[in-house]
């Protein structure tokens, strides 16, 4: 399974977060982040045509912009989660998350028929969990494609996974597991 490519990247990276204030809010109470120069080395295994869905909260964007071209892929589109809960910010109090959409080679959106609102209105559970509504859209826009979750919290039928919180798929996803300081 380590050669096997996918046409369908599904990613949340553990996003690290420097202004914290003290640290009880600290994004490492939760889980392990990485530097953004470690996510950006990551060796995703995408096939030539591909589709990458990269989630960034507001103040990571620039940062995931650079990730999704990192990986090889070219922005195209975002969608908005709308957690309908307010969470923290220094300019804003954050209630929402971005869905990055990028491409690389050839890959079609899905069916015209099939589009759905820009606005996801669901509201957040535990600290980053994303809501299961998006994944299962994904898999209903492209259901005969290979798919995987980078970052996977949890094991999902349909979908391959890697992730520190759930069973692994695929083994080497950097050059030897993931080499960095807080092995996400």
């Amino acid at each position: 399974m380590e050669n096997k490519k996918y046409k369908i990247i599904y990613a949340d990276p553990p996003w690290k977060y420097n202004f914290s204030k003290d640290n009880s809010d600290k994004i490492e109470n939760h889980y392990p982040t990485m530097e953004l120069e470690d996510i950006k080395r990551l060796e995703v295994p995408s096939d030539e045509d591909c589709v990458l869905f990269l989630w960034a909260t507001a103040p990571k964007l620039k940062e995931a912009l650079e990730v999704m071209k990192s990986w090889g892929f070219e922005y195209k589109t975002c969608a908005v989660w709308d957690k309908q809960w307010i969470g923290m910010g220094y300019w804003f109090r954050g209630n929402h998350e971005l869905l990055l959409v990028g491409t690389k080679g050839q890959f079609s959106p899905p069916n015209q028929k099939e589009l759905v609102d820009s606005v996801f209105r669901i509201k957040r559970k535990e600290h980053s969990r994303k809501p299961a509504q998006i994944r299962t859209l994904i898999a209903k826009w492209f259901p005969d494609m290979e798919k995987i979750e980078l970052f996977a919290r949890e094991r999902i039928e349909g979908w391959d996974v890697w992730g520190n919180e759930s069973p692994k798929d695929i083994q080497k996803v950097l050059n030897s597991e993931v080499r960095n300081s807080s092995q996400a």
